[in-house]
């Protein structure tokens, strides 16, 4: 059985949940319908490392989100699915135009939508308020809950079993 420094050690792309992992999972909702989300500009950051580091950032969400779509692409994420009902195929397309493993895929998610990609991923990670069911599945949890530096702490984790490896690539 791989240690998650091992499995950490392998992932060449993270792939995150936006509702309940870069969020807390709320929703606030306007009197003409709009919606607005708050985010951790600690997670914003976790997020610019690892691309700093060579690792793909990607995100797939059931929910489409205009907000959330320009801070991704501002944070410097090229790989964006959101209002996304089935999220294997978006996977899949990701996996193949990166020319990656499973086992070199991480995935964080925090409610059963995500389970699915959870399994195929090399590191399965979650929050630490995430679903029972998730929190099961998961090879590992983070201390801190969605939304508030919990992406954070994944990419510290990630780039902490890899600082070897970073630190000696030309």
């Amino acid at each position: 059985m791989r240690t998650i420094a091992e499995r950490a050690r392998a992932i060449r792309c993270a792939v995150f949940d936006i509702d309940g992992v870069m969020t807390d999972c709320k929703l606030y909702l306007g009197p003409d319908g709009s919606e607005w989300k708050a985010v951790n500009v600690r997670d914003g950051l976790g997020l610019k490392l690892l691309l700093q580091a060579g690792i793909e950032v990607a995100v797939i969400s059931g929910r489409p989100s205009a907000a959330m779509q320009t801070r991704l692409e501002y944070l410097g994420v090229r790989h964006i699915w959101l209002n996304v009902d089935e999220k294997i195929p978006a996977w899949e397309t990701l996996r193949v135009r990166l020319g990656l493993r499973n086992e070199e895929m991480a995935m964080m998610g925090d409610d059963t939508p995500d389970l699915p990609l959870m399994r195929l991923a090399g590191l399965a990670l979650t929050v630490a308020d995430a679903h029972p069911q998730v929190l099961a599945a998961a090879h590992w949890a983070s201390r801190l809950t969605g939304g508030n530096g919990a992406v954070r702490e994944a990419a510290d984790l990630i780039l902490a079993a890899q600082a070897p490896a970073v630190e000696s690539a030309p």
